[in-house]
């Protein structure tokens, strides 16, 4: 719901700008007075600057294209649609925050070498992708690590219950929603008897993932349990950052020991307590060990960016020896640079993939090098198979979703439709050896603009466990076929004009 009533939000913002635009055309023809000129002037200049700004910078191309067109097709406040909808980069007092934050937390961020090491021996292009995360986005490969996958959010719900309870020195939390239900409702008693014996209880959510789901100010509630509570973005309206740089991952770690990450948030609709949009399919995945440091540093840097509270890092760290279940690497993705680190993980896998790509994602409205990749994945004779929604959360984003297909399957990519309603997860498989696990959706707004986390997974048991869910999910969905894709005029239309906005979704 939230979701869908931020993009009713944005596209109302839009259509009020384009309406004020067509009115502003209008009286300034009418009147030609100088006044009216100079703003029309003044206007015209902040769309140029915009422009060139767009041009010049160093996103992707198609991210950038998906800008121009509605600049040039609107030029007086195009510039204005812009600034509220497409600048990239946090505001310059919260970017210096994340990086004093981060520049604290550095020094404790190392790489085994020999993990490293053994790693290279066994396949030298995973070895790459964990070279390309400790280097671009500070994240350690890691053994002495188990992994166990859940293949929803009902399944998951149990085990965070029974890890939480299990709380003895710390528990951080970040999620992008929240909302009151049962499964909130019984997280909070835990987390208000935890805080009560003296537990370290730390709640950070995301301003604007939870609009209108939880009371305003509800971080004021939550300190009154003695819990250590945070917003994220604040939510102003018509101030672009708050809107574009949302934190969307979900971490939870307990004791330094157990982490858990995925598409599940925490509300009821994630493990099927309530009915939205028929089925709620989604993914999660627990660790135990020394890649759940990863984890952890994710939300310390975050949080001591909001809340500066630590100077010892070392009290935080995994103790345990665990058995190791291959090769675990959380990584996360943040708009603080111009690396795109989960896009890069997603086109490393397909185009490292030799047999098979299973792909899970709720929103298909990817740039031109994703769609080349894919196709070209499955022009060389990979089976590339991709698994969206059948009953969508949002309808414009899933026309846009729709829109992707044709080209899609004109280069041999096969893609399902869930049938038993709307999938959530966000996650690769491919070749039985290498996974990922996490927030990342094939949007823009995912790979852009928000805070993201994964896990890369290598030779673990849970890589096979991805599989067969994957296997069984494709087996309960629809194939698209080409029936399915006969040309509405309407419909054609409107996806053409979606596409003209689709970073707003």
């Amino acid at each position: 719901m939230q979701s869908k009533k931020m993009t009713i939000y944005r596209i109302l913002i839009v259509g009020v700008l384009i309406l004020l635009q067509v009115g502003w055309l209008v009286s300034s023809v009418l009147t030609l007075s100088s006044a009216s000129t100079i703003v029309n002037i003044i206007l015209n200049i902040i769309s140029i600057i915009a422009l060139f700004v767009v041009i010049n910078s160093r996103q992707n191309p198609s991210y950038k294209l998906a800008w121009v067109v509605p600049i040039l097709l609107f030029p007086v406040f195009g510039g204005l649609l812009f600034l509220l909808f497409g600048t990239k980069s946090p505001t310059k007092k919260r970017r210096g925050r994340l990086n004093d934050s981060w520049a604290k937390l550095k020094p404790h961020i190392e790489q085994k070498e020999e993990v490293l090491e053994k790693l290279k021996a066994e396949n030298a292009s995973v070895y790459g992708q964990a070279l390309y995360l400790k280097r671009f986005a500070d994240a350690p490969m890691w053994q002495n690590t188990q992994t166990t996958y859940f293949k929803s959010g009902e399944e998951n719900f149990p085990y965070i219950i029974e890890e939480l309870k299990k709380a003895e020195k710390f528990i951080f939390m970040e999620y992008f929603i929240i909302a009151e239900g049962r499964m909130w409702d019984t997280i909070l008693e835990i987390l208000k008897e935890k805080a009560a014996a003296g537990v370290d209880v730390r709640l950070l959510y995301d301003d604007v993932g939870c609009l209108r789901l939880l009371p305003f100010q509800y971080y004021e509630t939550i300190r009154g349990f003695g819990i250590k509570c945070e917003a994220f973005n604040p939510f102003v309206p018509f101030v672009s950052t708050v809107m574009n740089n949302r934190d969307h991952r979900k971490i939870l770690v307990i004791d330094g020991e157990t982490g858990f990450t995925g598409g599940i948030n925490l509300a009821d609709e994630y493990i099927n307590e309530k009915e939205r949009f028929g089925y709620w399919k989604d993914t999660g995945i627990m660790l135990k060990g020394d890649a759940v440091w990863n984890l952890t540093v994710m939300f310390l840097q975050l949080w001591n960016a909001l809340r500066p509270t630590d100077t010892d890092f070392d009290c935080f760290r995994p103790r345990a020896r665990y058995e190791t279940d291959g090769y675990v690497q959380p990584y996360g993705d943040s708009p603080l640079d111009f690396e795109n680190v989960g896009e890069n993980v997603y086109l490393n896998i397909i185009n490292s993939a030799k047999d098979y790509v299973y792909i899970f994602t709720p929103y298909l409205i990817s740039d031109s090098e994703m769609i080349s990749a894919l196709c070209l994945a499955a022009k060389r004779g990979v089976d590339v198979r991709i698994v969206t929604p059948h009953i969508p959360d949002k309808k414009f984003a899933f026309m846009l979703t729709q829109s992707y297909y044709e080209q899609l399957m004109d280069g041999g990519v096969k893609i399902f439709e869930f049938e038993p309603g709307f999938i959530h997860a966000k996650c690769f498989v491919s070749d039985d050896i290498v996974a990922t696990v996490g927030t990342i959706n094939l949007d823009y707004r995912s790979l852009y603009l928000h805070f993201e986390c994964g896990v890369y997974l290598y030779r673990t048991s849970s890589v096979m466990d991805v599989k067969q869910d994957a296997i069984d999910t494709i087996a309960r969905s629809i194939p698209v076929t080409r029936d399915m894709l006969k040309p509405v005029l309407q419909k054609v239309v409107l996806q053409a004009f979606l596409k003209l906005f689709a970073p707003l979704f």
